[in-house]
């Protein structure tokens, strides 16, 4: 008959084991770093296009050990951040400084940065920062197609499209092109630059261009110039493929003999 006290002894063990290492648990718990931020939200509110905006992040260390920033991202190059302490002891604060340049945006605007240090259970935070961005009265160019495609085209013939220009903005918008071989007309008028248009008028214009000698894919782009400050550079496509009368003769007579 098996004797019960090394089997009880054996439980009461494992029993006080398990006791110790809940007993040392919160404290094990204790002995981290944690990142606090005051706040991960900032609105620069409503500020004029061009400027550059700052803010700093104030973050601390409210854990018992020591608090490691391993990394700091932005969204998008337009934003920078810089940490002033890698390493906090507890119970010590940090600064995360971020930069905005709002060159080239305009209305509601949103960047994000993000914050990754070895707090176990923030292991990475995200902070945002928005501003309602305003622009100056301007000119703004828009066409409408962008892209033409003009199919077949017989070698030396000219090749025709057909854009409307528009003026979107609050000034009058100026347009210049230059172009060895294209000319340009409109309302049945030849046309010539710069061409003028008030805020929120368009114009229709006509395109005729000359690609003497060109044979196969058409992949040809007009380069327009206007005083749109976010689109000083405006590029319209003409797609296609030149065809020569040779090939036209023979796609003829290749399929007139499979008919017969």
């Amino acid at each position: 008959m098996d004797k019960p006290f090394p089997k009880i002894a054996a439980l009461a063990g494992v029993y006080l084991f398990f006791i110790l290492v809940l007993a040392a648990w919160p404290a094990a718990e204790a002995v981290k770093p944690k990142i606090v931020l005051d706040r991960d939200t900032w609105d620069f509110g409503r500020v004029k296009q061009g400027e550059t905006l700052n803010h700093e992040f104030v973050f601390r260390n409210a854990g018992q050990a020591l608090l490691n920033i391993k990394n700091v991202e932005t969204s998008c190059g337009c934003t920078a951040a810089l940490i002033t302490e890698n390493k906090l002891e507890p119970g010590k604060q940090g600064r995360l400084k971020v930069s905005f340049s709002t060159a080239g945006y305009s209305g509601q605007v949103t960047k994000y940065v993000y914050l990754q240090s070895d707090d176990p259970d923030r292991s990475r935070l995200q902070l945002k920062i928005t501003a309602d961005i305003e622009t100056p009265a301007q000119p703004r160019i828009e066409f409408q197609p962008y892209t033409a495609e003009v199919g077949l085209i017989l070698k030396d013939e000219p090749i025709e499209a057909e854009f409307v220009i528009r003026n979107t903005g609050q000034l009058e918008l100026t347009v210049n092109c230059e172009h060895k071989t294209a000319s340009f007309s409109g309302g049945g008028k030849s046309l010539s630059f710069p061409l003028k248009l008030a805020a929120g008028k368009e114009k229709t214009i006509r395109i005729k261009l000359a690609l003497p000698q060109r044979v196969g894919v058409l992949r040809e782009y007009i380069l327009f110039r206007s005083n749109d400050p976010a689109r000083q550079s405006v590029s319209l496509a003409l797609n296609g493929y030149i065809i020569t009368t040779e090939q036209i003769k023979e796609f003829l007579a290749h399929h007139v003999n499979q008919i017969k």
